[in-house]
């Protein structure tokens, strides 16, 4: 009995100890969390390993992070993979919807990010781009007819306009000598041509045409004559031979005539007559994007997503050496707590650390129950 009671006590003492130690050595991975002294002497073993090693496991987990795990071969392979860039067009697609849908102005949106006089900013790069861009086709062009830069298709456009252009002439022509106002100048005119003679020549056209009004006279055969087709043929050929003289003028020809200044000024007024900045940017976005949604959102966001996909998955080792991700790794890993790093090793590994402990005491009882019968043999 008393042989029994000895084999069991010893089996007790060594699980006990066997359990304590193995938890005790747990706990020294991580405590104390600061070197303890008794006066200038320093207890050994303190502070525990992962405090006293804290540096070296942030170095070396950084490491592992970029060799092992964020490589730039794994990221390449998630930035090519069609599921990731499904989701991801997925995730685009949904926010710039809800951003196209706005009723908020593009100006509202500006000031929001901001930028202020959003308008006067558009409109002075708008200006100050004209004239760049007027000083190096002049300084291209200068020299050279306008019949250059001209297309062939406008020069033979405006070609064929031309007999309507005489057409309109004459119409218009026959249309004010036929009204009251032409009456009136072509009276006008005779009077001013017979009192500029001393009014001789008017006396002798009175002699012979006794009381008929030279005006009734004139104006049927002027309008006779704006009729004729020679006439129309006459005017016809005479804008072709001044738009002939037109292409042969160089450009800075052009620019002499009108001025420098006039012709920037009037381009960059011709400009803003087209490119209506104030009203553009008091349109909703929602307005603006209304006709290009469905085209941007479901055919271009794809496509843009794989594209910058392709482009970051060849220049993703570059970058990740200049993000520097070890020594991210290294520098969030010191800043964390001793306590802080002990409650993630024990959140994952627990359960485990628990079997350790378990081990410990079946090893030592097991140890206690072999001692118990080595002492029973001798």
């Amino acid at each position: 009995m008393n042989i029994a009671l000895t084999i069991i006590f010893m089996v007790v003492i060594g699980a006990i100890i066997g359990g304590f130690t193995n938890s005790l050595a747990i706990k020294m991975l991580f405590r104390p969390y600061k070197p303890i002294y008794i006066g200038s002497w320093k207890v050994p073993f303190t502070p525990g390993l992962i405090p006293k090693r804290r540096g070296e496991l942030a170095e070396q987990l950084g490491k592992m992070v970029v060799n092992h795990l964020l490589t730039p071969e794994s990221i390449q392979r998630k930035f090519l993979n069609k599921n990731f860039q499904d989701d991801m067009s997925l995730i685009v697609q949904k926010e710039l919807d809800q951003f196209l849908n706005r009723d908020e102005t593009l100006e509202e949106v500006f000031e929001r990010f901001g930028l202020k006089d959003s308008g006067e900013r558009i409109e002075a790069k708008l200006d100050a781009f004209i004239d760049k861009k007027y000083e190096s086709l002049m300084e291209k062009y200068g020299e050279k007819p306008i019949k250059v830069i001209l297309s062939q298709e406008l020069i033979e456009k405006v070609n064929s306009k031309i007999p309507q252009i005489s057409s309109y002439i004459l119409s218009k022509g026959t249309d004010y000598f036929s009204s009251t106002e032409g009456e009136l100048r072509i009276e006008r005119m005779l009077n001013d041509f017979l009192n500029e003679r001393s009014g001789m020549l008017g006396n002798m056209l009175q002699m012979f045409l006794g009381n008929v009004n030279l005006t009734d006279k004139i104006r049927p055969e002027l309008i006779k004559f704006l009729n004729s087709e020679g006439t129309e043929e006459l005017i016809t050929t005479l804008l072709r031979k001044e738009w002939d003289k037109v292409l042969e003028w160089k450009i800075e020809t052009v620019e002499e005539q009108f001025g420098k200044d006039h012709l920037r000024t009037m381009i960059k007024q011709y400009s803003r007559r087209f490119i209506r900045v104030d009203q553009f940017l008091q349109t909703p976005i929602s307005v603006i994007a209304e006709p290009y949604k469905h085209e941007v959102v479901e055919k271009l966001v794809p496509n843009a997503v794989q594209m910058l996909g392709d482009w970051l998955s060849t220049r993703i080792e570059v970058l990740m050496e200049r993000l520097h991700i070890s020594e991210i790794v290294r520098e969030q890993v010191e800043t964390f707590s001793v306590e802080r790093l002990e409650e993630m090793v024990l959140s994952i590994s627990r359960s485990e650390l628990k079997m350790i402990t378990y081990l410990g005491a079946l090893l030592g009882g097991l140890i206690g129950l072999f001692q118990g019968f080595v002492v029973l043999f001798l």
